[in-house]
């Protein structure tokens, strides 16, 4: 297995972000787990003749899954565009303002 150096910039970039996925990945295991186990719950203990498919059997998973896009469009989305060149620009500006402090 190849060697990193951990002071280089780009490693801590990299480590940072695995590091973000993981937690992603984390979330997502729990959600399903979760709302399988929620899903279940609720189809057994159904009354004789209830629908399913009513708002209260659906919450968790709608106000949850909410919850999951935008921990999902942080991850994904910051990966590209305006927020990555802004992050690029920020992290130079402050090691050269650091260079000055010295």
């Amino acid at each position: 297995m190849e060697k990193f150096d951990e002071n280089d910039i780009e490693y801590q970039k990299a480590k940072r972000y695995v590091e973000k996925l993981r937690g992603f990945y984390a979330h997502l295991f729990v959600y399903i787990i979760v709302n399988v186990l929620i899903v279940f719950y609720n189809y057994t203990h159904l009354k004789p003749g209830e629908s399913y498919f009513e708002f209260k059997n659906f919450f968790t998973l709608t106000f949850w899954g909410i919850g999951l896009l935008a921990h999902a469009a942080t991850i994904f989305l910051s990966k590209s565009g305006y927020l990555h060149n802004w992050e690029e620009k920020k992290i130079r500006e402050l090691i050269e303002k650091e260079k000055k402090d010295l």
